[in-house]
């Protein structure tokens, strides 16, 4: 892996668009401008990586646009140590992200190829989240409460069980919807009442329930 001046370069650029498009919070800026990209796709890709574009990773799933990575993270207001449950490691590059602004990270993924890619690049790279290989729609009751929560594919409801083990006064941020998705910002109010914010819309590949690969 070789993390040249031109991908430096690149990055920084990268950088300087989500900012154009509204991005303000310094830590996820610096993250994004720190974090090699190119190293969480294929070599083919090498020479568009640093495209604000979601590109394939294989089993059919995608690494989100660099924007959408920062959207997110930047609706978590993540404070450090905050632990937080990442629904959907894919590549892994999320859950860099969230680890270098200073969470701790309990991340699931249900393609067995890709859980093992991410967290092999993830440890090389000097990253340790706590990774599960799983359905997310179950979520990881036994490290719960956790203070965010956050998923990354489109989930066609809010998920009922991953909202038990937000804690109250935690938030989860989902895209939902079928075809096209609204993301939302849920904030757990009491074991009873979530209060639910919208963000526009955005298309993300299908959160999958019961389904392993």
């Amino acid at each position: 892996m070789n993390d040249t001046f031109r991908h430096k370069g690149l990055r920084k650029k990268l950088v300087e668009g989500i900012s154009y498009k509204g991005i303000e919070d310094k830590r996820i800026l610096d993250a994004i401008g720190k974090i090699p990209r190119h190293f969480f796709m294929d070599s083919t890709f090498d020479n568009i990586a640093y495209q604000d574009k979601p590109f394939p990773i294989g089993s059919g799933q995608t690494i989100s646009q660099p924007y959408t990575v920062a959207f997110q993270t930047e609706l978590l207001q993540i404070t450090k140590g905050d632990k937080v449950l990442e629904i959907g490691t894919g590549s892994g590059y999320q859950a860099a992200v969230l680890l270098e602004i200073g969470a701790k990270v309990y991340t699931i993924e249900r393609h067995h190829d890709l859980f093992i890619k991410s967290q092999k690049l993830l440890h090389e790279l000097g990253y340790h989240p706590n990774s599960f290989y799983g359905d997310g729609y179950i979520g990881k009751e036994a490290f719960s409460p956790y203070d965010k929560i956050l998923i990354t594919a489109g989930a066609p409801e809010i998920p009922e069980e991953l909202i038990k083990q937000l804690k109250i006064g935690g938030y989860m941020v989902a895209p939902i919807g079928k075809n096209i998705q609204i993301m939302k910002r849920i904030t757990k109010l009491s074991d009873e009442e979530y209060d639910i914010e919208r963000f526009g819309e955005f298309v993300f590949v299908p959160m999958l329930k019961g389904k392993i690969n």
